[in-house]
């Protein structure tokens, strides 16, 4: 059996995105910026894409700009705001994305904004009075913190985020990369500057995100050659996958509240049987374990280390069980999750993210349990041999 819980990563292709999709990798294959009929019609369907990216979350087509895929979206916003709005300090928490911290560092370097770290406790919890200290130095800043974690789920306020923003004549970018098609997002509700979003993380295609822009006139594009996209991410339309992301996008928002009673149940079966199931003191890391406080796609767990010192992430892979130590950036590299590391989690333990999907079933979490138990019997027993040889 294979169980796949890596959602968090990437999730798979629903087949109606596919579908949609098709026409357009085949029989539509015009540049949208052509004038001929076969450019029209392409440009046409990605107008509608855009609408329907846009309703969603009730904003207009022209505040919303397709990109790469988050991680692009977060570069162009962060670059943009510092040349269109004069941003010259920046707030963010140590437990952001990659494609967060990693640009900032940049700007950092090029001397083009200070940067503070909000504090946050052992739980990954933003203190908020320290959040404000920040806000009231005598800088034109920027927010940006995530909406939900994607290594420990750990959900933020935006609402509170925003306000407190407002209240400073801050800007506030929201990285919504996990939580787009999971959570409902109404940003005539919210006061936020700057959204992101990776269609792959709803079960639409890679390589194409959006970024949702509330003052876009005059925005200042990070590259240059061509007017699409206003401009501000030139370059010929991936139409396929801007299809496939409103498909996606769609049927996610359809199908959230069904989704969301479904794949809760499943990771409450988790949290619930994993103490019994592993001999040994478990932790949950961050806010992981609750639903109120987390996505209920995320759970991120401590385990007892192994004897054989073998990884734990690797000994699921042998059980077909596919999970992470981490984001899968931070899996490319050997170092140790920056997420845990802030929080002051014991690394030395066997820190695992499992990630669901509407695909998960609760068949899914007792192969991952009795795939978990068998594991730590083995690891006994060869521990256990050891010691008579010896």
């Amino acid at each position: 059996m294979n169980v796949y819980c890596d959602n968090a990563a990437t999730t798979a292709l629903d087949r109606d995105v596919l579908e949609a999709m098709m026409p357009y990798l085949t029989r539509y294959y015009g540049n949208p910026s052509s004038s001929h009929f076969y450019g029209q019609t392409v440009r046409e369907a990605i107008y509608k894409a855009r609408e329907t990216v846009a309703n969603h979350l009730n904003v207009t087509p022209g505040q919303t700009f397709f990109t790469s895929g988050a991680t692009e979206a977060l570069n162009i916003i962060l670059s943009g705001a510092i040349e269109t709005f004069g941003v010259q300090h920046v707030i963010t928490s140590p437990i952001e994305h990659k494609a967060v911290l990693e640009p900032l560092n940049q700007l950092v370097k090029a001397k083009k904004i200070t940067l503070s770290l909000v504090n946050i406790d052992e739980k990954g919890n933003i203190d908020f009075n320290h959040l404000e200290r920040l806000l009231r130095l005598p800088l034109k800043s920027l927010v940006s913190l995530a909406h939900g974690n994607n290594e420990i789920g750990n959900l933020n306020d935006l609402t509170h985020i925003g306000a407190l923003s407002q209240a400073f004549k801050a800007l506030f970018l929201a990285d919504t990369t996990q939580t787009i098609g999971k959570l409902p997002i109404d940003l005539q509700t919210i006061p936020v500057d700057f959204v992101v979003g990776s269609a792959h993380k709803f079960h639409g295609p890679k390589g194409v995100g959006f970024a949702y822009i509330r003052n876009p006139r005059g925005f200042k594009a990070l590259t240059f050659g061509g007017a699409q996209e206003s401009g501000i991410r030139p370059g010929t339309e991936n139409t396929p996958n801007i299809i496939g992301m409103a498909k996606a996008l769609e049927i996610s928002y359809r199908d959230l509240r069904i989704n969301q009673k479904h794949i809760a149940f499943v990771k409450n079966r988790l949290i619930a049987r994993l103490p019994s199931t592993v001999m040994g003191d478990i932790k949950f890391n961050g806010e992981s374990d609750s639903l109120e406080k987390s996505l209920y796609t995320i759970l991120n767990v401590a385990f007892p280390n192994l004897n054989s010192s073998e990884s734990l992430v690797s000994q699921l892979n042998l059980y077909g069980v596919a999970v992470s130590g981490g984001s899968a950036c931070s899996n490319l590299h050997t170092s140790h999750s920056h997420v845990l590391t802030a929080l002051q989690t014991n690394l030395e333990l066997e820190n695992v993210r499992f990630s669901f999907s509407k695909y998960n079933t609760p068949a899914d979490v007792d192969y991952i349990l009795q795939s978990l138990k068998n594991i730590y019997q083995n690891d006994r027993q060869v521990a256990a041999k050891s010691l008579v040889h010896a």
